[in-house]
């Protein structure tokens, strides 16, 4: 009975015994080592990762498909869970997940420990170049892999419409390579486009919403004298190449009662005014306007318009007709100008400029009327110079170059054998802020197109104008009013030495100038080329016997001057 208890006691501990022989591992209730891990928990990686399937847990070498939002790419397709070994505590091993990622070429390779979104192209924001009529992007490739068979292209925004049509851009660039630039030309200028670069089918990769920089506007189409209110007016122009911020109107006036008196206006108006009233003058007067658009590109191309009132035929400005001078003397370099003032009997006593040039012509003396001249003596030098600033409030007679001098101003002596033109100029500044603008507080803002500018204090009714405006919202008006003198002192060479340092050195066979008044140079040969009076005539001769070198030969010489007709 004994002996059977034993055996029977040795088969329960045998069972389990041979039941286990054959497992590949032993339990671990029963070896005491820890179990394998069969499942891996969803990673924490980038938020905006996308897995699918969307699970909280993965199992072992399961294969799970990554990826991002458009224009992103993940560094991985697929990924799968696996499990290595950590590390052995106490002869027993210790199990840890990690996560493989599978590369373009098929390779399981560890992943790092986090797994991000990547930008599949990159587009450096201070690389953008932007013109009137071209937008330019330099790109690079993160994802090489990814890049293939990129797509560039440029679109309009939105439709276009009268008057600002513009026609859409047509095809697009295939990109090669990991880097490079794509541009888009002839576009329209002021005008808002698209950038996209993609991927086949319709992976956006970059969007870009750029409006092309501003350009100069069109000149004005239309432009009118209104008989009801005597204005100039003009249509106003379309903001299609620019916003338009203004315009500039320059006025020419000659009166035919007093040909010696010339005023000419140059005007800047705000983009709201389109109309602006001539001087006044009597019957006979003639009227030369030019008036150009402004972005902030600058201006634009003119539009002429021209009247003679009460004149059918085709409008001409009368010649001008200098008033003369007396007691001209050449030995003291003097002569004496009658003057009167020229500003109106209601105004104050105003500074008048007394300019010099020498040459004269119709050309010359307008030139010199809205010029800024030299401050001082410039009787040395090309150009106008100023003799003398005069309160003047009645008439008086001048002696011009007597020597004196003045803060700015030198009555320089005149010289022999030179013809002079003298202006006396009144010139009236002013600027105004357009009705309809006030502003106000410490700190006014206006809008310039661009940006802000602060300035201040703020202007309203009876606040005059701040200095701290910005120009564009100033009207400013700047009249020129000039009466010309016309004159020659004796005789002498130094206007002719003068004329002769205009004329430049060109060797070999010079170049062609045609002008009805001035020299002709064409293949080495000189020639006077003369529409004009017989003194024109007798000066170009006398500068050719002076050219001309002993041997008889022509010098390799070219020039070009205006002389007095």
């Amino acid at each position: 009975m004994a002996l059977q208890l034993l055996a029977l006691r040795i088969l329960l501990v045998l069972v389990p015994l041979l039941a286990a022989q054959g497992q590949e591992e032993p339990h671990p209730s029963v070896q005491g080592m820890p179990r394998k891990p069969e499942i891996c928990q969803r990673p924490r990686w980038d938020s905006r990762l996308q897995l699918a399937p969307d699970q909280s847990n993965y199992k072992i070498n399961k294969e799970v498909m990554l990826s991002c939002p458009e224009g992103l790419q993940p560094p991985f397709t697929h990924v799968k869970c696996s499990r290595e070994v950590q590390s052995n505590s106490n002869g027993k091993p210790v199990y840890r997940e990690v996560w493989l990622g599978k590369d373009s070429s098929g390779q399981w390779n560890r992943t790092q420990n986090r797994v991000q979104c990547m930008e599949v192209l990159h587009v450096d924001p201070g690389t953008l170049e932007v013109s009137s009529t071209s937008i330019k992007v330099n790109w690079s490739c993160r994802v090489p892999e990814a890049c293939s068979h990129m797509r560039a292209m440029c679109r309009l925004a939105g439709p276009s419409s009268p008057p600002c049509e513009a026609e859409e851009v047509a095809g697009e660039e295939v990109l090669h390579g990991q880097e490079g630039a794509f541009s888009c030309s002839a576009l329209q200028p002021f005008t808002e486009y698209s950038v996209t670069i993609s991927l086949p089918p319709s992976t956006s990769l970059f969007t870009w919403l750029v409006r092309t920089t501003e350009t100069v506007p069109d000149k004005p189409e239309q432009l009118w004298l209104d008989p009801s209110t005597g204005n100039l007016t003009w249509e106003p122009l379309p903001s299609c190449k620019g916003e338009i911020i203004g315009y500039q109107l320059n006025i020419t006036a000659r009166s035919a009662q007093d040909r010696g008196l010339l005023e000419l206006e140059r005007l800047r108006l705000s983009s709201s005014v389109t109309a602006h009233p001539l001087p006044a003058h009597g019957p006979g007067s003639s009227y030369v306007v030019t008036v150009r658009g402004l972005t902030a590109a600058g201006p634009g191309a003119a539009a002429l318009w021209q009247l003679q009132t009460n004149r059918s035929d085709a409008p001409q400005p009368p010649a001008m007709s200098c008033r003369s001078a007396r007691d001209i003397s050449s030995s003291r370099g003097t002569a004496v100008l009658p003057l009167h003032p020229i500003a109106r009997h209601h105004e104050l006593p105003a500074k008048h400029q007394l300019l010099v040039a020498a040459l004269h012509n119709g050309t010359t003396v307008e030139g010199v009327c809205s010029a800024e001249p030299q401050p001082s003596d410039a009787s040395q030098q090309p150009g106008a110079y100023v003799a003398a600033v005069l309160n003047l409030s009645s008439p008086m007679d001048f002696v011009l170059g007597d020597g004196t001098q003045g803060h700015g101003y030198h009555n320089a002596a005149l010289r022999p054998g030179c013809n002079y033109t003298a202006l006396l100029r009144l010139v009236r500044r002013s600027q105004q802020v357009p009705r309809g603008v006030l502003l106000c507080g410490d700190a006014a803002r206006a809008f310039s197109g661009r940006e802000w500018e602060t300035f201040g204090p703020g202007v309203g009714a009876g606040a005059g104008v701040d200095r701290h405006l910005p120009p564009f919202l100033l009207q400013q008006a700047e009249k020129f009013t000039c009466i010309c003198y016309s004159f020659s002192v004796g005789k002498g060479s130094f206007c002719l030495e003068k004329l002769r340092r205009i004329v430049k050195k060109e060797g070999g066979t010079g170049f062609p100038v045609s002008d009805s008044h001035g020299l002709r140079l064409k293949d080495g040969s000189y020639s006077c080329h003369v529409l004009g009076s017989q003194l024109l005539s007798l000066l170009c001769l006398l500068i050719f016997s002076h050219t001309q070198g002993s041997s008889g030969a022509w010098p390799h010489w070219a020039a070009f001057m205006t002389l007095p007709g």
